[in-house]
């Protein structure tokens, strides 16, 4: 028996609820505080919780103890199911009657292929809800001291994936050199030197400072500065891990090194 259809008869033998559901949730860019209330509230009444591998340790200690957790996250060249599959298992899912939370890193909608799984929910009728979270560039960022937008150095913002679906990303290089513009690339770290070198080639000075988070929001996060001109090395000597973002232009020259914690930490407000 395939895999799929063993978590799907072990879903099927639970309690389930009158009629299936499934709610796509953003669980932020990993710190557990960072989940809205909302996403609280449907993750603790989940009878199904399908996972990606971007879901911190920290949001994945707040599921409950007898929800059935399912993991089907995708590491570059490592997918535990495709993507068709992810879908067919949602379906099944909820047609057996289950409470699905299918919880994301980040926002569902951003680079999340959310909207994938909802149209494929659609097609079939089942009811799909959607809770955003906050997205890895917004969330990574502030928590480093990097503000996106200062309207003395950027006064727009581009979120750009650093993986096409064939690999190698395939971009309008040109539209993507631009003043007074910050770029945040998703999945950027196997084609970094090829970013790099496609934005020089197309105008952007290699002294355009950068920075990439590792791991953003949470207790491991590490964050690396260099130039553009400098990325390639930087990755071959730092060899930083997913989940990282790299986010280049003028703001990124506004951090600094030391002068923020790894993580803005406030005691807990007492009731």
């Amino acid at each position: 028996m395939k895999a799929i259809d063993m978590l799907i008869e072990c879903a099927q033998q639970r309690q389930p609820v009158v009629g299936g559901e499934v709610w796509l949730v953003g669980a932020g860019p990993g710190d557990a505080e960072l989940l809205t209330i909302k996403a609280l509230r449907v993750i603790s009444q989940a009878d199904v919780l399908v996972f990606d591998r971007l879901v911190s340790p920290a949001v994945m200690a707040l599921v409950p103890q007898q929800a059935l957790r399912i993991d089907v996250g995708k590491s570059t060249r490592c997918h535990t199911l495709s993507q068709s599959e992810i879908n067919s298992l949602l379906v099944e899912l909820a047609q057996a009657g289950n409470r699905v939370v299918r919880l994301k890193g980040g926002d569902p909608f951003i680079f999340g292929r959310g909207g994938e799984e909802m149209a494929a929910l659609q097609r079939c009728g089942i009811p799909c809800h959607i809770v955003p979270g906050i997205t890895a560039a917004s969330g990574c960022a502030a928590a480093t001291g990097i503000p996106l937008t200062h309207r003395d150095h950027a006064q727009s913002v581009r979120f750009v994936t650093g993986h096409c679906r064939d690999g190698e990303p395939d971009l309008d290089w040109r539209a993507l050199v631009s003043d007074g513009q910050t770029l945040v690339f998703y999945m950027g770290l196997a084609f970094g030197g090829t970013i790099a070198k496609q934005l020089m080639r197309h105008g952007m000075g290699g002294e355009t400072p950068l920075v990439i988070i590792e791991r953003g929001t949470q207790p491991q996060q590490r964050v690396l500065t260099a130039t553009l001109a400098e990325l390639p090395a930087l990755l071959a000597r730092e060899r930083p891990q997913p989940p990282s973002l790299l986010v280049i232009g003028a703001v990124a020259g506004l951090y600094r090194t030391g002068h923020w914690p790894a993580q803005n930490v406030m005691p807990a407000m007492a009731v």
